[in-house]
């Protein structure tokens, strides 16, 4: 049995995609409720379910214009990111990982988000002049907003994926294929209707995914043609690494933490509905930066491929 420290950095995914802020905090904390999870036998999932009730809670308490019930929904968003950070902790640290977890995790958060958007939209409509008399700009305006957030987080998480694999490989990363699940898809054709359901919501957001990074799957497909059998080069990976590496800051801006700081931020100024502008602009932008800095580098290193660079690196 390893020491705490040792089992702490264990539950990590890797240094080169963690986030300043969830080391600082989060980690710390979610470790404890993982070790706390695991001596009471809870599993991974059931903490996942129970961040999305503590999410969905503080989404409700955004609602009211009242400073201090919004406080309160920020510890209640803050204490759901600690689960969120447990259950996979708690899944690296038990070995129990499942396809329906990660699902689950990624969906987590857009209950969170619903929630909010839907407190801001209300509370926004109830408060200003502008939005009581022209109720759709607010709904528009939220409904374009999460479908960008929904957007910037799906690449985000698929361009850390791509990373894990080239530094920890296939096990080290919960890297999909849509060509892959849907041969799972109809190998299971006879399983239950809820597994069924959930893979084909696993396989719309990994279609997703690759329908905005054709650079990344025209990389995958030649590495697949030249490497079949996964032995990628480790010239390549190391090249990979280095050349990804500057993007995870991206990918961990887009994800909860800077989000929240910018939604606590306007709940603090008592204008929420600016959160929305914050998505739109400054988020967005962002994101397109990274996909483009991402599919530049998949070109170079499937250019790089093609002219036989990496095929007599020692494996």
């Amino acid at each position: 049995m390893g020491s705490w420290k040792e089992e702490y950095r264990d539950s990590l995914k890797s240094m080169d995609t963690e986030e300043r802020i969830d080391l600082a905090f989060y980690r710390p904390i979610g470790f404890v409720w993982a070790k706390i999870a695991a001596r009471l036998g809870i599993t991974p999932n059931a903490i996942t379910i129970a961040s999305i009730f503590l999410g969905v809670g503080a989404g409700v308490l955004f609602y009211f214009p009242d400073l201090m019930v919004n406080v309160a929904g920020m510890l209640l968003l803050i204490w759901a990111n600690s689960f969120d950070s447990a259950d996979g902790q708690l899944a690296r640290m038990t070995r129990q990982y499942s396809r329906l977890g990660r699902i689950l995790d990624g969906m987590s958060g857009d209950f969170w988000f619903a929630s909010i958007y839907i407190a801001i939209v209300l509370r926004g409509n109830m408060s200003v002049s502008l939005f009581e008399s022209h109720h759709w700009i607010l709904w528009v305006t939220a409904g374009t907003a999460g479908i960008c957030h929904a957007r910037q987080a799906s690449m985000a998480d698929y361009y850390r994926q791509f990373h894990l694999y080239f530094l920890k490989g296939e096990d080290g990363s919960e890297l999909d294929s849509a060509t892959s699940l849907r041969r799972q898809l109809e190998e299971q054709k006879h399983a239950g209707f809820w597994k069924r359901l959930t893979m084909r919501i696993y396989l719309g957001y990994t279609l997703g995914q690759e329908a905005s990074s054709p650079a990344m799957q025209r990389l995958r497909r030649e590495l697949k043609r030249r490497f079949p059998d996964g032995r990628i080069p480790e010239g390549f990976r190391k090249e990979f690494r280095r050349l990804s590496l500057p993007l995870m800051k991206y990918t961990n801006i887009l994800t909860f933490n800077w989000r929240t700081i910018g939604l606590f931020i306007t709940l603090f100024m008592g204008m929420p509905w600016l959160y929305f502008v914050y998505e739109l602009t400054l988020l967005n932008a962002l994101a397109v930066y990274m996909v483009i800095r991402h599919e530049g580098i998949c070109r170079r290193l499937t250019r790089e491929l093609e002219n036989g660079r990496y095929q007599g690196d020692n494996i």
